[in-house]
């Protein structure tokens, strides 16, 4: 399948989980079809791209060592995602990540996640902690921060400056979020 078959395919993935799963496995049987998933989903002013990101999403919750031959080119362009439906997906993917790597199971993750990729995660997950995002990505972002706190003794300060300012601005679902990560960096 070329890169424009699959922008093609794309059309028909819709918010359903079948669909997504479908197209998840299509991409997992098909492993060439990575890189141009993420050329599509990194052509972020296009709305198929929130779909190929709806995909990579699942495919990572499916098999999360397929992103380890891509990890550069995930990391090197997440920050441009804006549009929100695509942002979720692509924070999640970053919670997979960090909790495939902080896990106590083995994970490929732990030998492939450098220092550069970890920088650009903590990064990208405090830019959506401060920008106008849904709560969804900053719940992702802060259960990643959370984790990544653990080995960065600067992330739990900022964190929870941040938590603190905005607890009472946002909805009941961050405050949630935010009350349990909180309790946890107290410990």
């Amino acid at each position: 399948m070329t890169k424009a078959e699959l922008y093609q395919e794309l059309n028909y993935v819709n918010h359903s989980r079948e669909k997504r799963l479908k197209y998840a496995n299509l991409v997992i049987d098909n492993p060439k079809l990575v890189a141009p998933l993420l050329e599509i989903l990194f052509n972020v002013d296009d709305k198929i791209s929130c779909r190929a990101a709806w995909v990579f999403e699942f495919m990572c919750g499916e098999k999360l060592e397929a992103i380890i031959p891509f990890l550069d080119t995930f990391t090197d362009n997440m920050h441009k995602v804006h549009l929100d439906s695509a942002v979720r997906p692509i924070a999640k993917v970053c919670e997979y990540i960090t909790k495939a790597y902080y896990g106590k199971e083995d994970h490929l993750l732990k030998t492939h996640l450098n220092e550069k990729h970890k920088e650009k995660i903590i990064e990208t997950c405090f830019d959506w902690m401060i920008n106008d995002e849904k709560v969804a990505p900053k719940a992702y972002s802060m259960v990643s921060l959370y984790l990544f706190g653990q080995e960065y003794d600067w992330i739990y300060p900022e964190l929870s400056l941040i938590l603190e300012r905005d607890f009472q601005l946002q909805s009941a679902a961050f405050k949630a979020r935010a009350r349990q990560i909180l309790k946890k960096i107290k410990k």
